[in-house]
This record gives C-alpha cells, structure tokens and sequence, in this order.
C-alpha cells in the first residue's frame, strides 16, 4: 500500500520475509507506527496484498523471532479493547467497496492478535507527492484529485462511518492520480446514536477543533474540516496551525490573503469555508462541498474585499454553537 521507506528505530519487531501468516505470506516490512505494523504479502493465488497488523508500541513488545506479543496484566484489558475496535473496523471497513477507499479484502486473528488484509495499490502518498512535485500543484491537480476523493468519503458517510484521521498522509496516490482513502484508523466512529462514541484519533493541523472539545458535534463537517485543511497543506507543503491553537490565538492566514492572485478565488473561498472554526459556518455535507468544487464561479473583483472582510470574521470566529 506504500512504497518502502527508510524505517525509524522502532520497539516491536516485525515478522520476518517468508513468514506465513494464515494464507498469507509475508515479503517484508512496508511501515510501521506507533499502533500498527504493515507488510506487503502474497496470498494464495500469488497477488499482492497489504496486512495491516494491530500492536501498539504503548501496550505490547514483541522480541527479535517471536511472533506473539509480550503484554503485561496492567495493559491487557487496554490492549484487548483496542483490538476489538481494530477487529470492528476491519469489519465495517469490508462493507464498502468504492475505486477511492481502500479495499478491505480480510481480517483474521492469530499471533495474539488481529490483522487486516487490504488490496496493494502501487504510488505513495499525497504527503510525498506534495513534497516533491511542488510543479504539479496546479488549480486543475487540486480540484480534479479532491473532487474525486470526495466522492470515496461520500461512500463512507453513507455507511454511517466517519474517517477522522484525513490528511495528506492518509491519502494515497496510485500512480494515475487517483487519489485513495487509507488508514480508517478512526472509522469506527460512527454517526449512529446508538453506538457509544469512542475517543478519536487525530492529527494536529488536520483535526477539526470539536476533535478537542465537544465531541459530541463530531460529524461529517469534521471530515469536511480535514479536507479544507488538506488542500490548505497542499498548497503550502505544510500542515496549518492546529484547530486547538487557533481557538486560543487564531494566527492561521486565510488562504484567500496568503495566495491571493496565485489561485481562483473560489477555491480559495471554498479552502477557507472549509476551515471555518465554527462548524455551522462550514459545508454540511460532502455533496455541498462537491458542488462548490466543481464550480466554476468568479466573483466581480468590487465584490470580492467585502466578502473577504466577512469571511475572515466568520474564519476566526471561536464561539460554538450552542
């Protein structure tokens, strides 16, 4: 699912080239963080595949040659509730079936622990692409790759999920462009009263500010928050200030100022709704986002310093609803 990467030192150990895990067998290590390991496999026909593997650093070390982790009795009960979420996600995750959401194909337990088995696209993330193709972050390239990822979290919200966890990172780029949904590390949020919420995982700068406070007012606006925030790092190649210090001193530069006459007015109008703190003030749902995208709309240059007074007021608002 992503290209090789030089690995930071890491406590666990991952399984080694040539291990057979259920009807899977592991090529190597393709990334790791804090709460998951990824390996690129081949299954029984011979494709490749991605398996993701549940082992948070904080909870469980497993040892050079071992395949099972070492948890101790204070993080067991931590670790097992962890590992039904994963387990749930994995589930929720195999519902959907969408060309911009990463196909879950599997989830099995073994080792002490779960996996889930995912297709392997070929390209990197959006993150790297930014990084390094500055040339090719043109108008056209953001309109055409966030319109088409709107239309995979569109398949997710109506599924009752929410991502949470969106960010250049977490969109991969297959080598058409075509953007893809991955790591639904939060997608066991979910939008049915019913289910109790559990505590998001986030990412400063991408995070929505009710990701911090009120999580009861977590919803598809939130996404929406992280993707205004995911083209505002697109073009800037790095993450803007976080939700959580802009409701405390809001230094954030509108992107209709900070590349004023470098893009159209409307997608920087529609970047800055995105990222209104207040999430009245943003589009409710993914469709209107969409429509705004797909848009081609030029105000009258007189118009435009009035409506820019007033989006700023509206972007640096603070208060929630009540």
């Amino acid at each position: 699912m992503i290209a090789s990467i030089p690995m930071p030192q890491q406590a666990n150990h991952a399984l080694p080239a040539g291990f057979q895990l259920d009807e899977y067998r592991i090529e190597h290590q393709l990334s790791l963080g804090g709460f998951s390991i990824v390996y690129l496999a081949t299954d029984a026909k011979g494709q490749l595949v991605a398996i993701k593997e549940y082992l948070p650093n904080s909870l469980a070390l497993r040892g050079e040659g071992e395949t099972r982790p070492v948890i101790s009795d204070d993080h067991l009960p931590a670790f097992r509730y962890g590992m039904k979420c994963f387990f749930e996600e994995g589930r929720a995750l195999a519902k959907l079936s969408h060309p911009n959401v990463i196909r879950v194909l599997n989830f099995f337990r073994a080792n002490d622990t779960v996996y889930m088995v995912m297709e392997y696209e070929l390209g990197r993330t959006l993150q790297e692409f930014i990084q390094k193709n500055r040339s090719v972050i043109t108008e056209d390239f953001i309109r055409n790759v966030f319109t088409k990822l709107l239309n995979g979290l569109r398949e997710v919200h109506s599924h009752k999920l929410l991502h949470l966890d969106l960010k250049p990172s977490n969109i991969y780029m297959r080598n058409d462009y075509s953007p893809v949904l991955i790591d639904f590390g939060a997608a066991r949020q979910t939008l049915a009263s019913d289910t109790p919420m559990l505590k998001p995982m986030y990412t400063p700068g991408f995070a929505s500010p009710e990701h911090y406070r009120r999580r009861e007012l977590l919803g598809p606006w939130s996404d929406i928050y992280s993707v205004g925030a995911s083209m505002y790092a697109s073009l800037a190649a790095a993450a803007p200030q976080a939700a959580d210090s802009r409701m405390e001193k809001d230094k954030l530069v509108p992107a209709m100022v900070r590349w004023d006459q470098q893009y159209s007015d409307h997608l920087l109008e529609t970047i800055d709704w995105c990222m209104c703190l207040n999430p009245l003030y943003r589009p409710q749902s993914v469709f209107s986002l969409q429509k705004a995208l797909t848009e081609k709309v030029v105000k009258p240059q007189a118009m435009k310093r009035t409506w820019l007074g007033n989006v700023v007021d509206h972007f640096t608002r603070k208060t929630d609803p009540k």
